[in-house]
C-alpha cells in the first residue's frame, strides 16, 4: 500500500481522492444494479445523470464557499438560507421591478456577500462564536427573504422567456432531451480558481493557518481579523452565486427554505478531507464529494425511497467522515 501511495501519479491526483472517485463510481454502479434488480427504470440513462448534475451545480458552490470556512476552524449554517434570500431577492426584483437578468445575478452576488460579511465581521472583531452567529444568519436569512417578496414564492424566467437566456449558464439545450451541462464546466471552473486561492496565494495560506494555530498567526504580526473575514466572505459570495444555478436548474424558490442544503454542503467538504478543526482543507475533495452526495440523493429517488433516507445516510457519512478525520490527527500529532 505505501508504494502504491508513492507513485508519482497516485501522489500527484491524491490517496485520498483516488479513495473518493472509487467510492462514487462504485456508487454509481450498485444503484444501477439495484434499480435493475428491483425492477425499475434503469439507472443508467442520461436523464438519471442530468438529474444528479441539477443538484450538482449550486450545492458545488456551496461547499465550495464553506470549505474556506471550515478550514478557519469556523462553521456557516446559514449558507442555504442565505442562497434562498439571495434568490428570493433578485428573482423578485426582476419579475416585478422588472431590472435586467445580469443586474439581477449581480444583486444575487451582492446579497450573498452582505451575508457572508456580516459573519465575518461578527465572528473576527466581536469575536462571537461561529456556531452562532450563523445561526443566526440563518433565521435572519429566512426572515429577509420571506419579507421582501410578502411571503410569495418566486418563479424566475423559463427558457422560452426573453429574460431566460441566463439559464445557459447551466445548461445547454441540443434537441431530443439531450443538453450541455455547462454548469458542471462552470463549476470546475470555479474549483480550480478556489484551489488556486487557498493553495497558491497569501489569502488561502493565512486561512488555512488560522484553522492550525490562530493565536501563532496573530503573534506573527498577521491581521487575523481580515483573513478571516474574507473566508466567510468567499463563503457568502458563493452562496449568492449557487442561487442563480439553482434557480437555472428548479425555476422556482419559496420563502423560509434552504436550511437542509447546508448538512450537505458540509458533508461534502468533510467527506473530501477538509478537517473540522480547520488548518487542512482540500477543494477537489469537496469536488468529488459533491458529486457523492449529488449520486446519493439521485440514487435514493430512483429506487423508490423518500429523501429522509438521505439525511440517514448523510448524516452517517458525515460521522465516519469526522471520526477519520480525528483518527488521521492523531496519527500526525
Amino acid at each position: 500500500m505505501e508504494k502504491f501511495k508513492q507513485n508519482p501519479i497516485v501522489k500527484k491526483i491524491g490517496f485520498n481522492r483516488l479513495i473518493l472517485i472509487g467510492v462514487l463510481i462504485l456508487m454509481y454502479l450498485a444503484f444501477g444494479l439495484f434499480c435493475s434488480l428491483m425492477g425499475r427504470a434503469t439507472f443508467f440513462n442520461i436523464s438519471r445523470l442530468y438529474s444528479a448534475f441539477n443538484y450538482t451545480y449550486f450545492l458545488g458552490f456551496l461547499a465550495l464557499g464553506v470549505t474556506f470556512v471550515i478550514g478557519t476552524g469556523g462553521i456557516d449554517f446559514s449558507m442555504g438560507p442565505v442562497m434562498f434570500c439571495s434568490a428570493l431577492i433578485s428573482g423578485y426584483m426582476l419579475t416585478k421591478m422588472n431590472i435586467p437578468v445580469v443586474l439581477a445575478i449581480l444583486v444575487s452576488a451582492l446579497v450573498g456577500t452582505l451575508f457572508g460579511l456580516f459573519n465575518g465581521y461578527l465572528v473576527a472583531y466581536w469575536k462571537m462564536p461561529s456556531f452562532i452567529t450563523s445561526m443566526a444568519s440563518m433565521m435572519l436569512a429566512k426572515g429577509i427573504g420571506s419579507v421582501f417578496t410578502k411571503t410569495q414564492s418566486v418563479s424566475w424566467p423559463s427558457s422560452m422567456e426573453a429574460n431566460g437566456w441566463y439559464r445557459n449558464l447551466v445548461k445547454i439545450p441540443l434537441g431530443g432531451g439531450l443538453y450541455i451541462p455547462t454548469g458542471l464546466v462552470i463549476l470546475a471552473i470555479a474549483a480550480v480558481i478556489c484551489a488556486t486561492v487557498l493553495n497558491n496565494t497569501k489569502a488561502g495560506r493565512y486561512i488555512l493557518c488560522l484553522g492550525s494555530n490562530k493565536e501563532a498567526v496573530r503573534l506573527s504580526g498577521v491581521d487575523v481579523k481580515v483573513w478571516e473575514t474574507l473566508a466567510y466572505v468567499i463563503c457568502g459570495m458563493m452562496a449568492g452565486i449557487a442561487a442563480i444555478f439553482y434557480v437555472g436548474a428548479y425555476t422556482t424558490v419559496q420563502p423560509g427554505l434552504g436550511d437542509q442544503f447546508n448538512n450537505e454542503a458540509i458533508a461534502s467538504c468533510v467527506m473530501g478531507g477538509t478537517s473540522m478543526a480547520g488548518g487542512v482543507a482540500s477543494i477537489g475533495g469537496t469536488f468529488i464529494g459533491v458529486l457523492i452526495i449529488s449520486v446519493l440523493q439521485e440514487g435514493i429517488l430512483a429506487m423508490g425511497f423518500q429523501k429522509d433516507y438521505q439525511y440517514v445516510i448523510t448524516g452517517i457519512i458525515v460521522l465516519v467522515a469526522v471520526y477519520a478525520d480525528i483518527r488521521s490527527r492523531k496519527r500526525r500529532n
